[in-house]
C-alpha cells in the first residue's frame, strides 16, 4: 500500500501548475481575441437619411477659411473654420461634415467626419447661425494645400 501511495503522489500535477496553465491559456485566449477586434475597422457612420437629404438645403456655411499652424510638437495643424446656419424650421442635435482631401492628380488622398454641430454646443435651432472649428494634424503630405471639399454627412434632428 505504501508503494501505491508514493507512485501515485509521483504521478499526479500540482493544483498549483494546473492553475498557472488555466491562467496562462486564459491570457493568450484574451490576447488573440482583444487582437482580432482591434483589427477590425469601425463600423461605417450611418448614410443621410431621406428627411436628413431634403433638409440639407436649409443648411448653409459662410466665412470658410483654411490656415496652417505650428504645433507645439512642431507639426504642421491645418485648421478650417466658419459658420453654420440653419434656415430651416427644425432645431439640430447634430451636424456633420465629410473633409475630403485631393492630391494634384484630383485623387482624393483623406476624408475625414468631423462634428460642426453637437449637444455640447447646444445644437441649432432654426435661424440660428453657430461657429465651428476643425483641426487636422495627420494629413498625408500628398494633399495638394487647397480647401477640402466640404459635404453634409449627418444631420440629426432634436
Amino acid at each position: 500500500m505504501a508503494a501505491n501511495k508514493a507512485t501515485a503522489t509521483k504521478d499526479s500535477i500540482p493544483p498549483l501548475a494546473i492553475v498557472i496553465s488555466l491562467v496562462l491559456a486564459l491570457g493568450i485566449a484574451g490576447f488573440v481575441f482583444l487582437e482580432r477586434a482591434s483589427r477590425q475597422p469601425p463600423p461605417a457612420p450611418p448614410p443621410l437619411t431621406p428627411e436628413a437629404k431634403a433638409y440639407v438645403k436649409n443648411l448653409r456655411l459662410a466665412n470658410v477659411d483654411m490656415k496652417a499652424q505650428e504645433s507645439f510638437l512642431k507639426q504642421s495643424v491645418v485648421e478650417i473654420t466658419g459658420e453654420i446656419s440653419n434656415a430651416g424650421d427644425r432645431a439640430l442635435r447634430t451636424v456633420e461634415l465629410y473633409c475630403v482631401f485631393y492630391d494634384v492628380a484630383g485623387q482624393v488622398v483623406a476624408r475625414e467626419r468631423v462634428p460642426i454641430v453637437n449637444t455640447q454646443m447646444g445644437g441649432l435651432s432654426p435661424g440660428e447661425t453657430k461657429g465651428f472649428r476643425m483641426p487636422f494634424d495627420a494629413l498625408p503630405t500628398s494633399w495638394n494645400n487647397v480647401m477640402p471639399q466640404l459635404v453634409i454627412a449627418g444631420i440629426t434632428f432634436q
